[in-house]
């Protein structure tokens, strides 16, 4: 592995694990819970996808006519994330794209879905992305924490995107979160069965073999440009800092939900 991509990983351990021990989930015990902390956590969901469609904008041809563009190394590499991640399989068997997944996992447990719905119209028909949080009743920390990564991708800078999605990934889920979704869908999968095939084919669609992906792109975009690396490693601690943002929000909201109960 490259040495600088060694380097970033240690600088960004501190955040990380605090992201991974956050009290956020050991806050969470009823289906109340996870639904509060799935209201916050699917703009992350949308937020990643827009991240790594923003990459394959840049690293491989979508415009017409086709040219060859880029590293044809990063283009497969790139390609090959996006179909999973765009287009997996439900419990079903149906096609989605993992946003559509975990939308399908907050209705079956009525976690409210009207704020990323109104969103996403919002934005459909013109609206910028301000006027579409107002609107729509966007948490302040999903605003922030989308922001951050939309002034990433319209930098255009390609290794700055692969940075963000490579080390402020979603693999930073604890075991113990595993346990209480296991332990709530043991008594009420009519409520948490999808949520939980969502994290599992997290795992085994993002897991390591995307990371190890993601790794290859970003070394591939940094190469030996010092200045690029410095960067990049800036905007890793970025990116993890806001999730820590996002799950302090969310932290508080189930806790001010348990004491209003």
């Amino acid at each position: 592995m490259h040495s600088n991509i060694i380097k970033i990983q240690k600088e960004i351990a501190p955040l990380r694990q605090e992201i991974i021990n956050h009290k956020v989930y050991s806050a969470i015990s009823e289906v109340e819970d996870l639904r509060t902390f799935m209201e916050y956590h699917i703009f992350a969901v949308w937020d990643f996808m827009s991240l790594l469609k923003a990459l394959q904008i840049n690293l491989t041809c979508t415009s017409l006519p086709w040219f060859p563009v880029g590293d044809p190394v990063t283009r497969q590499l790139i390609n090959e994330i996006v179909a999973g991640e765009e287009s997996d399989v439900d419990a079903n068997g149906d096609i989605k794209s993992h946003f559509e997944l975990y939308l399908d996992a907050m209705e079956q447990c009525n976690a409210n879905t009207k704020s990323i719905h109104s969103f996403l119209a919002e934005l459909r028909n013109g609206q910028n992305f301000n006027d579409a949080f107002e609107i729509a009743r966007v948490p302040a920390s999903a605003r922030d924490f989308v922001l951050a990564t939309f002034e990433t991708i319209n930098s255009g800078k390609t290794y700055l995107q692969a940075a963000s999605f490579t080390f402020g990934r979603e693999d930073l889920i604890p075991n113990m979160f595993f346990s209480m979704v296991n332990d709530l869908n043991s008594t009420q999968p009519d409520q948490v069965s999808i949520f939980k095939y969502y994290l599992e084919r997290h795992i085994e669609v993002d897991g390591d073999h995307h990371s190890h992906l993601a790794l290859s792109m970003t070394e591939k975009l940094c190469e030996k440009d010092e200045a690029f690396w410095i960067e990049a490693e800036e905007t890793a601690k970025r990116a993890l800092q806001k999730r820590i943002d996002l799950w302090d929000a969310a932290y508080a909201e189930i806790v001010k939900n348990k004491v209003g109960a």
